[in-house]
């Protein structure tokens, strides 16, 4: 006998999204959680106890989601300028794109920290999947902040793009650099420097993309 499934209405609705972003597991006490001890916090996730926190991907990919939805619900994309043929190249449509989809690029990008990360933090003992984890933490709290400043600016009008962009980078660097040792200034010092790294390789390796499809397309 078929078991009697119940009737998908506005509460069911609502308990599936609350199933899906974890509210009864702590989303708000992830936040709180991010924001005050992001370093501590993580490491326990990855050593001790994993179900206090969201799970990291599902956490950055709603949080980017957010931001995103934000920046579009208001219209406050900033577009690259291009005149010529460039305007028409597949770097600029790259580029535009990773404008556009912020927040979904963002996780892409923070692929290059880890890897710099890694690299500059190898004798921490973290594997580049553990670093990842905590790149989705503390990346997935920037796209929040980035999305409070987008909500602001929406209602406002005021530009407030370095205003966000200063405040999460700092709190990215405070964060990874509590995750590894907080007590340490190198800590710090190789979280800046992953940072931007991460940065510019990311950016590089879209330019280059772009040029060589606008290579192979002229060819």
């Amino acid at each position: 006998m078929p078991v009697a499934l119940k009737r998908v209405d506005g509460p069911y609705i609502i308990h599936e999204i609350q199933h899906v972003l974890h509210f009864e597991k702590g989303i708000l006490y992830t936040i709180k959680a991010l924001l005050l001890q992001p370093g501590q916090n993580i490491r326990t996730f990855l050593t001790e106890n994993r179900s206090r926190l969201v799970k990291p991907i599902l956490f950055i990919v709603v949080t980017s989601l957010l931001y995103t939805s934000i920046t579009h619900f208001f219209h406050i994309e900033r577009q690259y300028a291009a005149s010529g043929r460039l305007a028409h190249s597949a770097t600029m449509a790259i580029m535009s794109w990773i404008e556009s989809n912020y927040g979904y690029a963002n996780i892409i990008m923070g692929v290059f920290i880890g890897l710099w990360l890694k690299l500059l933090c190898r004798k921490s003992g973290y594997n580049f999947f553990e670093i990842l984890i905590m790149l989705c933490f503390v990346m997935g709290i920037g796209m929040l902040l980035f999305a409070v400043f987008a909500l602001i600016e929406g209602v406002t009008r005021v530009d407030l793009l370095k205003v966000a962009g200063t405040v999460t980078f700092i709190y990215c660097l405070w964060a990874i650099g509590q995750f590894f040792d907080g007590k340490k200034g190198a800590s710090y010092l190789f979280a800046f420097i992953a940072y931007l790294l991460g940065m510019v390789s990311f950016t590089m390796t879209a330019i280059l993309t772009g040029f060589l499809i606008d290579l192979f397309n002229n060819s």
